[in-house]
């Protein structure tokens, strides 16, 4: 390993040109063609002098204290954000506020106060907007649309210019009606400060009449360490949840002024109910009705799986439609029917007819879907009507059980390019086939595909649309969708309410109600309204008619809302009004265009009455005179492209870090030999330096400052190596061109610039490796047991012990040394963790969460705390439970492992190839005098036990070498 005194030059660029413009001359700065490595390395050094800079004036904007306040009431968000800034500086800084919300919510104000004048946010009908965002062009100043999405939340940014000394307050209120999704509602809030913040506090509070039955919090910056800095208390109706870290719980390490507070906290939870009408809920001359009846049974459904394999599904999309198909078909219940048709350039039907998903059917399907390859075009539109005439055709035939629920499922990830293209036509034939019988749901799987076709496509015929991101988690969205619509309990559900008694009803007839959903419908009371409001509720259940009468008496409904303090007072009628409005805007998507007009009139007026920024609405963010930029902030529709990000009119592009320690430079492919990389240097290394982003103060008081570099105004990535005692850097990139020949081909191939290390060569030995398993034995002679997996045919029953309600079981690799998954069941908690080496999947309720390695995890749940810290280890503790650990092993011989710890827990009714050893277990000496080898009697048979060299992958990698009784399984 380099320190920095200690950099090698050895080898040359042929021809280098690296320039970069000196601040203040003008002139440029040439390296000779035959200079050593170490002068490009002295120049890059010289980039540094752009991090100080950036550091301190990000530093010298201070928050002073960020609060986040949301008010849960009757499943109302009302959320307020407040950031208070000072400039600390001696010279006018810029301040930028940036929060990101969910994308179902609604912004309804936005402020600032600078110097004690406050500067609101006015929201206008977007025309309006819009002539005020040209009138700002016209005048030569920058007036960027505030933007941006990501696949559950939007982000909203400002920035204004600040005196020194001066201090700015923001404030951003936005709402949202949480949806309850397979059994609960969840509650979702980003905190990123990204500096170390004197007061940060986040309050929510959640009160809920019915009660509350269920509450878990989640967080992705959450460790051990903040665990105190987190408090929740609880009641039958209400709870707070109060989050209040001091500055050195915030901080990385002594060392390090950065933050540890960045990313999302969530708040999961549900309420009480039974099998009833629901629950009205009245404030204010306003009611709300929750209908989600427990207990009813599931209604038998034919299912129809309509799937893409076009060319463009090749490679990874196909592999996890095939995994989701899969598991889905696993999942059907043997009172459904269903069949499968894969289109490309031409439709497929697995079977002429639906067939019974019986597990002999199952099994012929899960084979038939694991041969499903993809290639050829995309030919929608026969695929949907072979659908369609699959369910005709039972139907004529009286296949269909009466009462039973009929759906089609579309999966595609791209437009139609085979027989009839046009999206209208489409939409028309499809809808005219349906009839209204069938319900359609589409699945969008990436960008490539128009989201508002689909969405139009299934909205017209009672379903509704979903976009399947493309990440290592697909097959779960796949899986995780499926779920909301596997079990439907109720068909063609109305609400009726007297007539002298509510006005201005939101949607009141719905054609299904799925278990874990819920449907609400909202209005106004009549200003002579009666004392007791009446409600009934019908439906179909399987072949009979159910009705729910139930009654709320307003006074007493009134009251419970008006003495708390934690709620916020005249919610219900937002709610009335958020809820309208998207219900307006979803009729809209599928309305005539007579019919559109008069939707999107209404949408408009409440928008603007309450304040909302919806998709026909813009906030124009005013600022101080003189500055230069007014700004209109936009909702953003989901049909939009998200591949690229703009903020303000800039386009923001991702950074990428990477790995080895050789430095390279690499180009790309070009007709002309010489390849000119403008802001295009990138390295490869254990310690990388990313110049994209900002944050490296401890470096300076390690190395010194460089001098400064002029800042151009493109920016884009550059990542330099440097040995691996140097941390990961992050700043923004200054504008320079780099020049190199290609090579006779046409391509630029990777350089090594020769930075090179001295190395020692040791004797070559057989490394340590890391066991299958390592077993804590406490109260035995030998406190641990190492063992080896050397034979392994498909799954494992590793440990199972009813008394804990747990069972683990994984399939060992033996060829890899290595697991390939591993799953927890807590059978009690109706809860399953499995692990892979891509990510670790958790399975609640039917309702999946995915989280990659070594990405930090704090959930408390009743029950089972989980945790998982930057090393990849993932914690599963109880104070009654053993404790289960799963770790991403970076060590020699890296994979999966299994980690137990409180073992003394287990019962005497364990069991299981590893649960084995912690019944009657016996040491029995050597017949010989031997300190290396022992018998190890396990329930009457006997192992082989040697006393060996192991790495522990219990410590961090590359862990420590251990002598350990080792034995083969």
């Amino acid at each position: 390993m380099y320190t920095w005194g200690e950099l090698a030059c050895v080898h040359t660029l042929s021809q280098p040109d690296f320039r970069s413009s000196l601040p203040g001359t003008g002139a440029k700065m040439n390296t000779p063609a035959a200079a050593p490595t170490c002068g490009i390395v002295l120049v890059l050094l010289s980039l540094l002098a752009v991090l100080q800079t950036t550091t301190a004036q990000k530093n010298d904007i201070d928050i002073y204290s960020l609060t986040v306040d949301s008010k849960v009431s009757s499943r109302f968000a009302h959320t307020v954000v407040t950031s208070r800034v000072v400039n600390r500086a001696d010279t006018l800084q810029e301040a930028t506020f940036q929060m990101e919300l969910p994308k179902k919510a609604f912004i309804t104000n936005f402020s600032m106060i600078i110097d004690g004048v406050t500067y609101p946010g006015n929201i206008k009908d977007k025309a309006a907007a819009q002539e005020q965002y040209a009138e700002a062009v016209a005048r030569g100043q920058s007036a960027g649309l505030v933007k941006a999405t990501g696949r559950k939340m939007e982000q909203f940014q400002v920035a204004v210019s600040v005196a020194p000394a001066a201090k700015v307050t923001f404030e951003l209120v936005y709402e949202e009606l949480l949806k309850r999704h397979l059994g609960l509602y969840e509650l979702l809030l980003k905190v990123r400060p990204q500096q170390l913040v004197k007061h940060l506090q986040m309050d929510i509070h959640i009160f809920e009449p019915q009660g509350i039955r269920f509450l878990e919090t989640e967080s992705s910056f959450l460790t051990n360490e903040l665990a105190s800095a987190l408090t929740i208390s609880q009641n039958e109706t209400k709870a707070h949840i109060r989050f209040k870290p001091t500055l050195s719980q915030q901080q990385k390490s002594p060392e390090q002024e950065d933050t540890v507070v960045d990313g999302n906290f969530i708040v999961r939870y549900d309420v009480n109910r039974t099998l009833s009408g629901g629950s009205i809920q009245i404030e204010n001359g306003y009611f709300v009705h929750y209908f989600a009846p427990e207990g009813l049974p599931t209604i038998p459904k034919n299912v129809i799986f309509v799937i893409d394999k076009s060319g463009s599904m090749q490679g990874r999309k196909i592999q996890q439609t095939r995994e989701a198909l899969i598991k889905i078909l696993d999942d059907l219940s043997p009172k459904d029917q269903f069949n499968l048709v894969s289109f490309s350039r031409e439709a497929t039907q697995w079977m002429p007819s639906l067939m019974p998903a019986s597990a002999e059917n199952v099994e012929k399907a899960r084979s038939y879907a694991s041969d499903i390859q993809a290639r050829g075009g995309t030919n929608i539109n026969s695929a949907m009507l072979m659908a369609v005439q699959l369910l005709d055709e039972a139907n004529r035939k009286e296949r269909l059980p009466i009462g039973s629920v009929s759906l089609i499922i579309l999966l595609t990830d791209g437009d139609p390019t085979v027989g009839e293209t046009n999206p209208k036509n489409i939409q028309k034939n499809v809808q005219d086939a349906i009839g209204g019988q069938y319900n359609l749901f589409c699945l969008g799987f990436g960008f490539d595909v128009s989201y508002a076709f689909l969405e139009k496509l299934a909205l017209d015929n009672g379903g509704l649309a979903r976009r399947i991101y493309e990440d290592s988690d697909s097959a779960v969205q796949l899986q995780d969708f499926y779920q909301e619509v596997a079990n439907p309990l109720l068909t063609a559900v109305a609400f009726k309410y007297p007539s002298n008694a509510v006005e201005e009803v939101t949607q009141d007839n719905f054609q299904l109600l799925f278990k874990g959903s819920e449907m609400v419908v909202a209005g106004k009371l009549q200003d002579q309204s009666p004392d007791v409001l009446s409600a009934n509720v019908s439906g179909q259940l399987l072949m009979q008619n159910i009705t729910f009468q139930m009654e709320a008496r307003v006074a007493e409904q009134e009251k419970e809302f008006r003495s708390p303090k934690y709620i916020f007072h005249g919610f219900m009628e937002r709610l009335w009004a958020y809820l309208t409005i998207q219900q307006l805007l979803e009729q809209i998507v599928s309305a005539s265009d007579a019919e559109k007009q008069a939707l999107e009139t209404r949408a408009l007026g409440l928008s603007l009455n309450y304040s909302f920024v919806t998709p026909l609405t813009s906030m124009v963010v005013t600022k101080p005179e003189g500055q230069e930029e007014s700004e209109v902030a936009e909702k953003p529709v989901e049909n939009e492209d998200r591949d690229m990000t703009s903020i303000s009119g800039r386009a923001v592009f991702p950074s990428h870090s990477i790995g080895n320690r050789r430095f390279r430079i690499k180009g790309g492919n070009s007709a002309d030999p010489l390849l000119t990389t403008r802001g295009g240097i990138r390295g490869s290394g254990r310690a990388g330096v990313d110049f994209s982003k900002a944050g490296v103060p401890g470096f300076y008081r390690k190395f010194g400052a460089p001098g400064p570099l002029h800042h151009h105004h493109h920016h884009s990535p550059v990542l330099y190596d440097m040995t691996s005692d140097l941390r990961l850097l992050n700043f923004p990139m200054p504008d320079l061109e780099f020049s190199a020949r290609s090579s006779p081909d046409g391509l630029f191939h990777d350089m090594d610039l020769g930075i090179k290390e001295t190395t020692t060569v040791a004797p070559s030995l057989a490394p340590i490796q890391a066991p299958s398993v390592i077993l804590p034995l406490p109260g035995q002679s030998v406190d641990q047991l190492c063992v080896d997996i050397k034979h392994s045919q498909g799954p494992m029953n590793l440990l199972s012990d009813p008394d804990q309600g747990v069972e683990v079981t994984g399939q060992y690799e033996v060829e890899k040394a290595q697991f390939s998954w591993i799953e927890v069941t807590f059978k009690n908690l109706q809860l399953q963790v499995r692990a892979s080496p891509e990510h670790v999947v958790v399975i609640r309720n039917r309702r999946s969460s995915v989280y990659k390695w070594k990405e930090t995890l704090f959930s408390v749940m009743p029950g089972l705390k989980m945790t998982m810290d930057k090393a990849g280890l993932l914690l599963l503790s109880s104070p009654d439970r053993v404790t289960i650990g799963l770790l991403f092993w970076d060590g020699p011989g890296q994979g999966l492992r299994l980690l137990l710890r409180d073992t003394d827990r287990f019962s005497s009714h364990v069991s299981g190839t590893l649960g084995q050893f912690y019944q009657d277990v016996l040491w029995v000496p050597p017949a010989a005098a031997d300190d290396g080898k022992q018998t190890l009697r396990v329930q009457g048979r006997d192992h082989s036990a040697t006393r060996e060299l192991k790495l522990d992958y219990q410590e961090e990698a590359p862990g420590t070498e251990i002598s350990c009784w080792s034995v083969e399984l």
